[in-house]
């Protein structure tokens, strides 16, 4: 019996290139985007080529009622084994510039829509005794300290996608003696329409080596994958150092250095 993956922002890009490769092996999908002409292509594509079943579910995850439909699908899929969260935008510019609006829907889809599909996709697997959530960061998630001309105005952006680390991170301690896996990818700048045809300073990976190497990844349980990173050893040394600034902070005191 086939399994299901859901896949968000599922239209193009990386959304696309996971939709492309769970499908060849062998998943059935429910797509989920706001697009639904892109969706119906891309579902008309994957059934005749890899002889899948494809749902398309035309979805704004920056809306609550819609964040709640694609919640339903997911509580009622018993055979659901994958979720890939991937849906975003980045709404780049001087936080002083940003409406009030676009704060709200960079931490609508990148939070709460993240959270939410996750604690559906969670529930569904713990009783199914099997399945993966991935959750699609971004390498700027580890770019707070950045001096600001390295990269473009995106303090929301950053503060967002810094949660979805961080949120799989600590999940991923949770549901360490459990079937149930997650992961979060964090790519660099990946040929895709999310930057709106801008030069970028670098190549760009392409969304399907992304793809490739977040679902060897998890093959390997790996809970962070970073799809260009050679030295893997830097991620449990971000990892101790992250762990002895905590500690070193831990005092009934304040330092020295702030007396007067």
């Amino acid at each position: 019996m086939k399994t299901l993956a859901l896949v968000t922002g599922a239209s193009s890009g990386i959304g696309a290139s996971y939709a492309r490769r769970l499908a060849k092996d062998g998943f059935d999908l429910v797509v989920v985007a706001r697009r639904a002409d892109r969706l119906k292509e891309l579902a008309q594509d994957l059934e005749m080529k890899s002889k899948v079943h494809v749902d398309v579910l035309t979805a704004d995850l920056t809306k609550v009622e819609d964040v709640a439909r694609v919640a339903s699908r997911i509580e009622a899929s018993p055979d659901l084994e994958r979720v890939v969260n991937v849906a975003g935008f980045g709404g780049f510019r001087p936080f002083q510039e940003l409406e009030y609006g676009q704060i709200d829907s960079l931490i609508d889809i990148h939070v709460r829509t993240v959270a939410h599909l996750t604690r559906a996709a969670i529930g569904v697997m713990l009783r199914r005794g099997s399945g993966a959530v991935i959750n699609v960061s971004s390498l700027m998630a580890l770019g707070g300290g950045f001096p600001p001309e390295r990269l473009p105005k995106r303090a929301t952006y950053v503060g967002a996608k810094s949660f979805i680390l961080t949120f799989t991170q600590t999940l991923a301690g949770e549901l360490a003696q459990t079937p149930v896996r997650v992961q979060v990818c964090l790519p660099p700048v990946v040929a895709t329409e999310f930057y709106g045809g801008r030069q970028m300073p670098i190549p760009p990976m392409q969304p399907e080596d992304v793809v490739e190497a977040s679902l060897i990844a998890l093959q390997r349980n790996e809970t962070i994958c970073i799809p260009g990173l050679e030295d893997a050893s830097l991620i449990d040394r971000l990892a101790n150092a992250e762990q002895e600034l905590y500690f070193a902070g831990v005092r009934p005191s304040k330092a020295s250095r702030y007396n007067e």
